[in-house]
């Protein structure tokens, strides 16, 4: 038999922040959502929508990111910390974790640690590669240096965090080092996981690095049963939430279909 939960919507206190959650309550199959790394939950409305009150839908902001407080601390590490306290205080059981780019390289991460702790995963349009050392490094710097000026309004729009330029390029120069190791971890999951891949490139990415990128899940995916494709879409790794919801939100009933659970 399946408890409800109580909806709650409100500010959770990790470490030296706060994060802000929302969680839906119901007796429906628990839905955790990870955002992009700079991103806000507002990018998952469409996916939440489509899914409907079949499932429990719990959001959450990152450090910095939407509504949450700042903090010292924006290593990845600090994330994973973050699913964990978010995870106990709503008393979350076996979910689904949903993750876009930084998400989906956080569930995998996770998941590989806490195997007995989760039903699945959908990875949306995030694979093991990165810019890795010194050159891939400045060219980082660089990228974030040159869109400095932009960031209070991208904040605004949930496409940037109150970072200063330096702090989102450390965040994404850890990404992308954790990315490249990833493959292992991977290899190793013992959980579902199903992948949402985009076709085109991403801000900031050169032509076809990212579509390079992807075909690197290929040996991935012949030697570890539990990895499947669910769809690869039209669009590009940015825009993939918007306008390919309905791709997400059919692998998430995937996989709860394929445990029993309720689909929408």
């Amino acid at each position: 038999m399946t408890i409800a939960q109580s909806a709650w919507t409100g500010m959770l206190s990790v470490d030296d922040t706060a994060l802000f959650v929302n969680d839906t309550g119901g007796p429906g199959h628990p839905v955790v959502y990870l955002n992009g790394a700079y991103a806000d939950q507002s990018h998952w409305r469409r996916v939440i929508t489509d899914l409907g009150s079949d499932y429990r839908h719990i959001t959450y902001d990152e450090r910095a990111r939407g509504k949450s407080k700042r903090s010292a601390d924006y290593s990845f590490e600090a994330s994973l910390r973050d699913l964990d306290a978010v995870l106990k205080a709503r008393d979350v059981q076996r979910p689904v974790l949903a993750g876009w780019s930084y998400g989906g390289i956080l569930g995998w991460h996770w998941a590989d640690r806490n195997p007995d702790r989760v039903q699945g995963l959908v990875t949306v349009d995030a694979f093991p590669v990165g810019l890795t050392g010194e050159a891939g490094q400045e060219r980082i710097r660089k990228l974030f240096r040159r869109w400095r000026l932009l960031f209070p309004i991208a904040a605004r729009l949930g496409l940037a965090a109150r970072m200063s330029a330096d702090q989102h390029a450390d965040v994404n120069i850890e990404l992308n080092e954790i990315a490249a190791a990833s493959g292992p971890v991977i290899e190793r999951l013992t959980c579902p996981v199903r992948f949402v891949l985009a076709t085109g490139d991403s801000l900031g990415s050169k032509d076809g690095e990212m579509e390079e990128g992807r075909g690197v899940l290929d040996p991935l995916l012949a030697s570890n049963p539990n990895l499947k494709v669910s769809a690869k879409v039209a669009s590009n790794h940015s825009k993939i939430l918007r306008n390919d919801s309905p791709a997400v939100a059919k692998a998430i009933r995937e996989l709860t279909a394929a445990r029993g659970h309720a689909v929408g």
